[in-house]
């Protein structure tokens, strides 16, 4: 039996120069050792999240260039690799050379084509457009090229004869979604059983990681292998990309499945590296599924951190340091992979923050050894409030307004003044950038103040909501630093914002929202597959299946809301925010770490349409009221 060579690489989006120089040490290094087979994953050489860089000509061809190097590099191996395909004579539906999404297959310097096929590359058949995908608007698909030609899709979706060793193995070749067909109208992998006895199935793949993903993986994949009886090859990158607004951590997690759908091997998640395997020896015990709990989310987000640091040219990080459980956890985070000396925190009281959370932020920065300063805000946010409430321009054509802060702009005034002046100005002094830590609770209802607690370079804690951060401090505890250093008084205390005396953490004061009922009220409207809306939640309101639907306990409902009045006006209080304010906020808001099934971004779409209720929910409401009155 072969012995195989996974190359899970961190593959550099939109630098195919450093990826081809990376696959061809990867190659020689897998020759050296003996391998007959080395696999890469899709798109290894030009990346994958690119935007409209796929636009550009000269970039193509660059990828074809690098393409043509590791096909001259298959002496003595058989290189299977993933770029963009272009044939310069035909034309995407957008006007624009057509491109390709495909997987090459090259030994002894030749490419190995796919019988009747007029390309000798495989082009991915299912093209993605949910979430971060958006394949077609790039990419010609092979169901549109059997569709053009006038030929059955059966036809053009067959396996390669890849000699591997001495034998030639019958093996299908899929391009990540090709895999996930569930939903789809047609199943590549089932068109290519067709033509004979598969031998070996392999998947490259650019999958990011989502919480729970790799377990579901593991059953369709494993199942995929037991149904067909083939070993089964899953090659998936490490490395980070975006598309702009939404970041996206790549895992590898590349895996082995046996003939009758058994994981056999699976490469460590985050870590690049080169892994040899034999078919012939597999390991006796099976590897352990990988953990879908809190450990993962903070392995995720602490990678994600150094990616993105190391892609931005970004060493030195600012962070506003209230007290308060965000900003703890994200000063850990940073800190875990910092050293002391690259990391500045700087506490900005007014008058309204309590001495408890001024100590709590001091004691935070004393345990991660870093930089430490208090910088206060009630000075020149007085200076604000005196600058309007006393202003005068009598070369204004028209009678000024009255623009003395109410107590509520007073807020926004110290969130602004603490991010846009404060942090914005030290970050730059000191040559760095400063943080946002908005999660995602307050993101999802705009409970964050637009050029203050929101800006930022990146919401590392976007994507999680606030049960996710209280769970993520316990972890860096416990687990990444083995001490307490973020203060369990953090930790037990009040969530508050501290912007005027109604937040007071002291007298038990603080955010308005309910967090263990609205993190999954948000998590309803936001990250359900089906997504909710007030109609549905209205109507597990009204057959008392909310707690069961949210997943929260009853005992909550009961004693936060007394009767259809109050959670009616607490539905709509937080729809008309998610749908409204929210969406305006968030579309200026830092890019996203995504950790989630769904995360802000260009991961959920949005428009500014402003709050709807269906005419159902309208009816529902009024039975309601109706029958409390």
């Amino acid at each position: 039996m072969p012995i195989i060579a996974l190359a899970q690489m961190q593959v550099r989006p939109g630098h195919p120069a450093e990826n081809l120089a990376c696959m061809l040490q990867l190659i020689d290094e897998a020759r050296q050792k003996g391998a007959e087979l080395i696999v890469f994953p899709e798109m290894s050489l030009p990346g994958y999240l690119l935007g409209d860089v796929w636009e550009q000509s000269a970039f193509l061809r660059d990828c074809e260039a690098c393409g043509a190097e590791i096909i001259a590099a298959s002496q003595d191996i058989t290189v299977v690799f993933g770029n963009v395909a272009i044939d310069w004579q035909r034309r995407n539906e957008d006007g624009r050379p057509r491109k390709y999404n495909a997987l090459f297959a090259a030994r002894d310097g030749r490419l190995i084509a796919p019988p009747h096929s007029p390309y000798p590359f495989v082009i991915k058949t299912l093209l993605p457009n949910y979430r971060e995908f958006d394949d077609s608007r790039h990419f010609f698909s092979l169901r549109q090229l059997a569709e053009e030609s006038g030929l059955p899709l059966a036809q053009l979706a067959q396996p390669l004869s890849l000699p591997i060793g001495d034998r030639v193995f019958n093996t299908a070749c899929l391009i990540c979604e090709d895999g996930w067909d569930a939903d789809y109208a047609v199943q590549p992998l089932q068109l290519q059983q067709r033509c004979g006895k598969l031998d070996l199935i392999v998947n490259i793949s650019s999958s990011p990681f989502t919480l729970g993903k790799n377990n579901k993986r593991h059953r369709v994949f494993g199942a995929q292998a037991a149904k067909y009886e083939a070993p089964l090859l899953y090659l998936n990158q490490v490395g980070l990309q975006n598309n702009g607004k939404t970041v996206y951590t790549f895992d590898g997690n590349s895996s082995l499945y046996d003939a009758q759908g058994r994981l056999r091997y699976s490469a460590p998640a985050f870590e690049a590296g080169l892994h040899i395997i034999s078919l012939k020896n597999l390991p006796a015990q099976f590897p352990a599924m990988t953990p879908d709990d809190t450990s993962t989310i903070v392995q995720a987000l602490r990678y994600g951190i150094r990616q993105f640091l190391q892609q931005t040219g970004i060493s030195r990080v600012v962070i506003g340091a209230s007290g308060g459980i965000d900003s703890a956890v994200s000063a850990a985070l940073y800190r875990s992979i910092l050293e002391p000396e690259q990391l500045f925190l700087i506490n900005m009281p007014s008058r309204f923050n309590s001495a408890t959370t001024k100590d709590l932020a001091a004691q935070l920065a004393q345990r991660l050894g870093c930089y430490y300063a208090v910088v206060p805000v009630q000075d020149s946010l007085e200076l604000t409030m005196h600058q309007f409430s006393s202003l005068r321009c009598p070369d204004s054509p028209l009678p000024l307004p009255d623009l003395t802060p109410s107590s509520f702009v007073q807020e926004n005034i110290q969130a602004r003044d603490r991010s846009s002046r404060i942090l914005a100005a030290a970050a730059a002094a000191w040559g760095g950038g400063f943080t946002c830590n908005a999660n995602k609770s307050e993101l999802t209802v705009g409970y964050s103040t637009l050029y203050g607690d929101q800006a930022g370079f990146l919401a590392v804690l976007g994507d999680l909501w606030k049960y996710q951060v209280y769970d993520a401090a316990r972890f860096l505890n416990d687990c990444v630093y083995q001490r307490e250093v973020i203060p369990q008084a953090t930790i037990d205390l009040v969530p508050s914002a501290e912007l005027s005396a109604a937040q007071n953490v002291d007298e038990g004061k603080g955010d308005p929202l309910i967090y263990p009922y609205h993190d999954r009220l948000f998590h309803a409207f936001m990250e359900r597959w089906q997504r909710a809306t007030p109609e549905d939640v209205l109507t597990w309101y009204s057959d008392n299946t909310l707690a069961e639907q949210l997943g929260c306990p009853p005992e909550l409902l009961k004693t936060h809301f007394s009767d259809p009045v109050v959670f009616i006006a607490d539905l709509e209080r937080w729809w008309n925010l998610y749908s409204g304010m929210g969406v305006a906020k968030r579309i200026q808001a830092p890019p996203v770490l995504a950790i989630s099934r769904r995360a802000y971004g260009f991961d959920h779409r949005e428009a500014q349409n402003g709050p709807y209720y269906t005419r159902r929910y309208h009816q529902l409401k009024e039975q309601l009221l109706k029958e409390r009155r």
